[in-house]
């Protein structure tokens, strides 16, 4: 199947008990025996339910995968792969990274002897560098949060296949209506479900794909030891949001593109950082890897602090809020919001200024988005 119809009928037949075409929710916590030891495939829902059954079977197919476990959130799926690993193993990192990352690494699994090295993976010769003995994992975002800097997942795989190691892709931003990591020759893709997969800011929840039988197993074994697994009703409304993925990401896409231009030629933003624009550093590899840009913008306002703050006061479409990915559009401030755990001076080093502003472009009409946008940057203006 082709991915657009991979979207609306991957691992969905009809409930074979009434023919219903959608789906039922299998809102049980406990599953009776037939008799001792037999089961009809589930006992305990923390272990599997039939409705994130399904889910986990769409999510491997429209991702190009085999095998996929959903999570609780997308934290609780990057700490489950992490969690295959042990302590003394070291793991390169994009520098550039969701601060419940970033918080996750540096203040919980640091702890537990796991090391971790931060580089621009945009630059491939910076993880070679980076790597060690014990290297056990690259992890990447690409783009990656917030500053939209792409990584070339063929060339990244190379680097970790020749040390016989994985790589990691945290595909959220990019979503498999835009990016197939497995194609490329990643091992293991990570979304946030919360986000472009459900797109309508109903759930929380999170997704690892992959097609070794034993990294699944593994995946499977994390949901049920450690219990962070999504509720029935959550996976069902995930399921009914992936339906129409493929046609949210070409709005997305296509807002994105037309709000960046209009960002970019404004004179009270300093710059933009958008994958489709040309002056994007990385537009050349975006463009090969992709197949569209999605409808994540970042941008530097002038007048730092004040400016920024003016701005994010003075939307009135635009909802001020932390999450992304969503038909609405958002617009958050990292500094003091996603990445306000982000040590200063690390967030500085990174090119998390004071002034830079994370936009989820949604799917309205782009023209009432730009409007918003104008308005509030000549209020934005007048607090330089």
């Amino acid at each position: 199947m082709r991915f657009d119809t991979q979207c609306v009928r991957a691992g969905i037949s009809p409930d074979p008990s009434t023919g219903a075409i959608v789906p039922p929710i299998f809102q049980s916590a406990t599953y009776v025996l037939e008799e001792v030891g037999k089961t009809k495939g589930y006992d305990y829902t923390r272990s599997s339910n039939p409705t994130r059954a399904t889910l986990e079977a769409a999510l491997a197919g429209v991702e190009g995968g085999k095998y996929a476990a959903c999570f609780a959130s997308g934290m609780s799926a990057v700490d489950a792969v992490l969690r295959t690993l042990s302590s003394g193993d070291h793991v390169v990192c994009s520098d550039d990274v969701y601060g419940g990352v970033s918080r996750l690494f540096n203040t919980i699994l640091t702890r537990h002897g796991m090391s971790f090295s931060y580089v621009n993976t945009s630059q491939p010769e910076l993880v070679r560098e980076a790597m060690r003995p014990n290297t056990k994992l690259i992890w990447i975002e690409t783009p990656t949060n917030p500053l939209l800097k792409v990584s070339d997942v063929e060339v990244l795989a190379k680097i970790a296949h020749e040390r016989g190691i994985k790589l990691a892709v945290d595909s959220t931003f990019a979503t498999p209506a835009l990016l197939r990591p497995f194609e490329w020759g990643a091992d293991i893709v990570m979304h946030s479900t919360t986000k472009y997969l459900s797109g309508h800011n109903q759930i929380i929840g999170g997704a690892v794909i992959t097609n070794d039988p034993d990294f699944n197993t593994a995946m499977h074994y994390q949901q049920k030891a450690i219990g962070a697994v999504p509720s029935p009703f959550d996976c069902w409304l995930t399921l009914a949001g992936l339906k129409t993925l493929h046609l949210r990401m070409a709005r997305h896409s296509a807002n994105g593109l037309q709000v960046a231009r209009y960002l970019e030629a404004h004179a009270q933003v300093a710059r933009v950082s958008y994958p489709g624009l040309e002056s994007h550093p990385g537009h050349a590899v975006a463009k090969r890897q992709m197949s569209g840009f999605s409808g994540m913008i970042s941008f530097e306002l002038k007048g730092g602090i004040a400016a920024g703050r003016a701005l994010m006061n003075a939307v009135k479409l635009c909802s001020l809020a932390e999450s992304l990915g969503a038909v609405e559009t958002m617009i958050t401030h990292p500094a003091t919001m996603t990445h306000v755990d982000v040590p200063v001076a690390d967030r500085h080093a990174r090119g998390l200024t004071d002034g830079l502003v994370r936009l989820s472009v949604g799917i309205e009409d782009c023209a009432d988005i730009i409007a918003d946008l104008e308005q509030a940057l000549v209020i934005a203006a007048r607090a330089r």
